[in-house]
């Protein structure tokens, strides 16, 4: 069975030291879940400049759904200046007033949302209106069954307590890392350990699974009163960019494969690892990491 995903958010050119790479979380997200075997798309907005039609073609050779992709004729297509630190963790710097802060309803992405298996989305684009409209309907509009999926990937100073509620309150699944958890838990004032404040932020927001990765330990998941814990294994890292995203896509995948939670942990790290051993968002998956959600 052929699932349907889109992300909706943000697609743009992640300006690294080795070049241009086409990035922005819901672009990474579908490209990996369509690897994975979705029918996937992003809902998102370019300029009407070079830049956005290099992302047009890029989807379009992904065979993702050019009717998803809007452009816009005054902002320009959205852009961040990456820096690596010496173990490949990247620092971001992502400019303002592009093309997918202006997002907009439409005919396609309606369509899209209600025929939807699964969404992602997350909190960078939820900056300004009207994109933070326009997510929030989107995910309205999505079948109730439909996973909801609030990647947060919080970006410096891009994200608030009511963006953050708000979210929460519409999605059924969250993903978050061991830097974001402190910030959550500070905002819903969550005590204890991380694994309580994992428990708690679920039973808060009747969650169906919270997420959270842990950088090279790994990754911790939490579904109705059962844990699962997998480590990582060794990889030579090239850089970390779009790992999250891929362990994302992952989770989605087996979630709606109905794969069982500990084999769904340890696939999505799978995927993660093989991101994080190659330059860029986006590299090939091998058969090996493909086969592990058939």
């Amino acid at each position: 069975m052929s699932f349907k995903v889109i992300g909706i958010g943000e697609v743009l050119w992640d300006l690294l030291p080795a070049g241009p790479q086409l990035g922005g979380a819901p672009a990474n997200f579908v490209y990996h879940a369509r690897a994975l075997g979705a029918q996937a798309g992003v809902v998102t907005r370019v300029g009407r400049d070079a830049l956005g039609q290099d992302i047009q073609r890029r989807l379009a050779a992904m065979r993702l759904p050019a009717d998803l992709v809007q452009v816009d004729e005054a902002a320009p297509t959205g852009t961040v200046t990456v820096e690596l630190t010496g173990e490949g963790v990247p620092n971001f710097t992502i400019h303002e007033d592009v093309a997918w802060d202006h997002l907009q309803l439409t005919d396609a992405s309606l369509a899209a949302a209600h025929a939807a298996d699964a969404l992602c989305f997350g909190s960078l684009a939820q900056r300004a209106e009207p994109s933070r409209g326009t997510i929030q309907q989107l995910l309205r509009q999505s079948p109730p069954v439909a996973l909801r999926i609030f990647d947060i990937n919080l970006r410096q100073h891009f994200h608030s307590r009511r963006v953050i509620e708000t979210s929460l309150q519409l999605a059924n699944v969250i993903k978050l890392n061991d830097g974001e958890l402190p910030v959550l838990a500070t905002l819903f004032e969550l005590m204890g350990n991380s694994q309580m404040q994992v428990a708690a932020l679920a039973q808060r927001f009747d969650l169906r699974l919270v997420a959270l990765t842990l950088g090279p330990q790994g990754s911790l998941l939490y579904q109705g009163g059962r844990w699962s814990k997998c480590g990582t294994q060794p990889v030579q890292v090239a850089d970390t960019v779009g790992a999250g995203d891929a362990f994302t896509a992952a989770l989605a995948m087996g979630l709606l494969r109905q794969m069982d939670l500990d084999a769904i942990n340890f696939a999505a790290n799978e995927v993660a690892r093989q991101v994080c051993s190659c330059a860029g968002a986006t590299p090939s998956l091998p058969d090996s990491v493909r086969k592990l959600f058939t």
